[in-house]
């Protein structure tokens, strides 16, 4: 069965300072994060890869990875595709405001691969490291998809404490979870960071042991036509001024779906480690993990050798 890893590159990162983060060597070999993503994806058994980009980074991200992981994956059966995400890439009837500077975020994102993703799929960011476990879950329940029940997701629900950053605050969604592991609510949290008898954040105290969301979903391909139409129902609810800044979000969407009785998602539990490159800081540290991950066998010092 064809699963696919849909991967959002599309972000330069304004908080990360300098450079495309994405792009940041943090390998012994000149590795980037979504090399050890896209290795494990596969691994997991996923057979295609689909690169959600803007067109101005195409030629710099296909030189730096994009045409490198064609030449790893044709041997191994894994098809490699792109999709744009773009300002004026909109549904039907609806005018792009002329101030409007940046994309509309990660719901217009995934939106951008209708027609390009036509299988059970999986969703990550691109700047973010999350482990081997959670393909693994993620791919497993994916490849149990049953066509009655499309609206049958699931997600890896990470602990608070091992999200963190040490260089600033994080924005996380923060998961509302049943007894029997289904997502009743994802509330998008901003400011969290650790303190020395736990965490705060813009509403105050929170609990570390909290399930998060990393954008690390389990997805059918119908969704791609609720984003749609959610999308225009996002640009119906702005004003003049929110229409600016205001972002289409895809945790907030599928927040809404669940609400909706339309969707169900599994809150499928990993306690690996998030790293990730949210500040310039952090790269350092991240070098350092992936070092480390590699002293401990892991990983291969050539990484896709063992593929």
């Amino acid at each position: 069965m064809k699963t696919t890893l849909v991967i959002m590159a599309a972000g330069i990162g304004s908080r990360y300072g300098k450079g495309i983060k994405q792009l940041d060597p943090v390998g012994p070999n000149g590795e980037i994060i979504m090399d050890y993503s896209i290795h494990d994806a596969i691994e997991a058994g996923f057979n295609k890869v689909v690169f959600i980009i803007r067109k101005s980074l195409e030629e710099d991200f296909k030189a730096v990875i994009g045409d490198r992981i064609a030449k790893i994956c044709e041997p191994l059966g894994v098809e490699i595709g792109y999709a744009f995400q773009e300002l004026d890439e909109v549904p039907e009837g609806i005018t792009v405001p002329k101030d409007r500077t940046k994309p509309w975020g990660t719901g217009q994102a995934v939106l951008s691969c209708k027609g390009i993703v036509k299988e059970p799929f999986a969703v990550i960011n691109a700047d973010d490291y999350y482990g081997k476990s959670a393909f693994v879950k993620i791919h497993d329940y994916l490849v149990n998809y049953t066509p009655e029940k499309p609206g049958d997701f699931c997600m890896a629900g990470f602990i608070l404490k091992n999200t963190l950053s040490e260089n600033g605050g994080v924005t996380r969604g923060v998961c509302n979870v049943d007894e029997n592991d289904f997502l009743t609510g994802v509330d998008e949290t901003k400011d969290i960071k650790a303190t020395a008898d736990g965490a705060t954040c813009e509403h105050g105290p929170i609990d570390l042991n909290r399930h998060v969301s990393m954008n690390l979903w389990g997805l059918t391909p119908e969704l791609l036509d609720k984003l749609e139409d959610g999308f225009k129902e996002f640009f119906a609810a702005q004003n003049e001024e929110s229409v600016l800044k205001e972002e289409y979000l895809l945790p907030m969407f599928i927040d809404e779906l669940i609400k909706k009785g339309e969707a169900t998602v599994k809150v499928l539990e990993t306690t690996d480690r998030w790293f990730g490159v949210t500040y310039h800081e952090d790269h350092p540290f991240v070098v350092d993990s992936f070092r480390r991950l590699m002293e401990e066998g892991v990983y291969q010092a050539d990484l896709y050798s063992d593929l």
